[in-house]
């Protein structure tokens, strides 16, 4: 054991990280477990679009096993890598049943993005716009961050739900049991949130594992539930069951075969005015949500410099870019770096073995489906939900003293879940940055890069 510890550390400098095998194991056990759910959920959207369910499944798991190894190797990072939520929706709602393009030219525009990510990251203008971006900025898309990941955790548990009169509102129990649908909706939103409450107890005690301990418990509880006649899933509602089905016997381990969407690129409108602006939209989105997500997961690891600046960025930026161009050949949608990495940094990880034990558990799922595809939203939503507490903690580091610096960083923090998207809070902080910066005199703060990303931000307002 001591020698492949040995081995280890000399590889991911497990030392000098102040890490060690086993927590870096609990880091990716619990960073799996977060996303595990885009194995059900990218099929299912994906599939919206005419492609085989069973096949995207298999790609996304083999794209995320691949990515996230990327990331291991060429930055020693313990960020996890799978296809983007958002852009799948993008591909499959917008490109393909809105737009009428097939599926096949949608992968063509995303393979086309990698291309060109690939070529930036090795420019260094994707480590050039990280490294423009001010401080106060970084700290405040932490904190968005954390807001953004804490409204999906409460949105997948249904805590929090559409409403027409108020656009959101809390879940209402006496709806609930009104309709008949307490045993299949209320029941998971009370798990959890005694998830949520069980994973804060765990912290608050300093119990090691305490987000994934959260996430178990959640999930035990829900098995219970469903064993005893409390839940009853029902698929209509997308509400299924919690209980691996091994039902096909040795069948269910097998996996899908990536034929039917393996290398199925279709470039025949590559040069029109159409799939330049799919591409760029895919593209926009991938530069900002990676960046933005490199940036707040590792400040909150303290893994900057006293610069602002992210050691090894080019090995991470390319890891993205090349688990975007490999992802669109094996048949899914943009590959990305996933905020839900934010929940293995707050177990402690710190290097790439994090992200190798991420991997592994991805090409297990290939064969273990039945098991991580029975983790349901409800369970890793505690996590999602306490993690965001720990990255709205980077608000402490913002100079609120200094309002040229606060004001846009409020802004990017506050976009973000109100938008929906990272990329959009870095937009607004970006150009209330200059725009505030220059109107007030204080035009040396602005460097000629954030000049041009404003620029472009409002450009794409205007022409998208």
């Amino acid at each position: 054991m001591e020698n492949k510890e040995g081995f280890l550390d000399r590889l991911f400098h497990l030392q000098a990280n102040g890490t060690s095998v086993k927590t870096e194991l609990l880091a990716g056990i619990t960073t799996f477990m977060t996303m595990a759910y885009i194995l059900a959920v990218n099929p299912t959207i994906l599939s919206g679009a005419g492609m085989d369910k069973g096949a995207v499944l298999t790609a996304t798991a083999l794209a995320s096993c691949l990515g996230t190894l990327l990331m291991a190797v060429l930055a020693n990072y313990p960020f996890a890598l799978a296809p983007g939520m958002g852009l799948n929706a993008f591909f499959a709602y917008t490109v393909v049943l809105q737009m009428g393009y097939s599926w096949q030219m949608a992968l063509s525009a995303v393979f086309v993005e990698g291309i060109i990510f690939v070529i930036l990251s090795l420019t260094n203008i994707r480590e050039a716009i990280f490294n423009a971006i001010p401080m106060n900025l970084k700290k405040a898309v932490s904190a968005g961050i954390g807001l953004f990941i804490a409204l999906i955790g409460l949105l997948n548990a249904q805590i929090i739900v559409a409403n027409p009169a108020t656009k959101i509102s809390l879940f209402s129990f006496k709806q609930s049991v009104a309709a008949g649908t307490f045993q299949t909706t209320g029941i998971t939103v009370l798990l959890a949130m005694a998830g949520i409450i069980f994973t804060a107890i765990m912290m608050v005690r300093k119990v090691r594992g305490n987000i994934l301990w959260g996430i178990l418990f959640t999930w035990i509880l829900g098995i219970i539930c469903e064993m005893a006649g409390l839940y009853v899933p029902n698929p209509e509602m997308h509400m299924y069951s919690v209980i691996p089905n091994l039902s096909a016997g040795a069948a269910a381990f097998m996996p899908a075969s990536l034929s039917p969407i393996l290398g199925q690129l279709d470039f025949s409108n590559m040069f029109s005015i159409d799939f330049f602006v799919v591409m760029f939209a895919f593209l926009f989105v991938d530069i900002f949500d990676t960046l933005g997500t490199l940036i707040g997961v590792s400040s909150k690891a303290d893994m900057l410099d006293s610069e602002g600046k992210l050691p090894r960025i080019k090995g991470a930026l390319l890891a993205d870019a090349f688990a975007t161009t490999f992802g669109a050949l094996m048949g899914t949608s943009t590959t990305t770096t996933y905020v839900e990495s934010a929940t293995g940094v707050s177990e402690g990880g710190r290097t790439g073995l994090t992200a190798v034990f991420v991997a592994i558990f991805f090409a297990l799922s290939l064969v273990l489906s039945p098991f991580f595809m029975a983790i349901p939203a409800f369970a890793t939503a505690p996590a999602l939900v306490i993690v965001g507490f720990l990255m709205l903690t980077a608000v402490t580091g913002i100079a609120f003293d200094d309002l040229r610096e606060s004001i846009p960083a409020y802004i990017a923090i506050i976009a973000m879940p109100f938008c929906y998207s990272i990329s959009e809070g870095i937009s607004f902080g970006v150009i209330s940055y200059v725009v505030i910066n220059f109107c007030t005199g204080r035009r040396d703060k602005i460097s000629i890069l954030m000049y041009i990303l404003a620029i472009l931000f409002i450009g794409k307002y205007i022409f998208l």
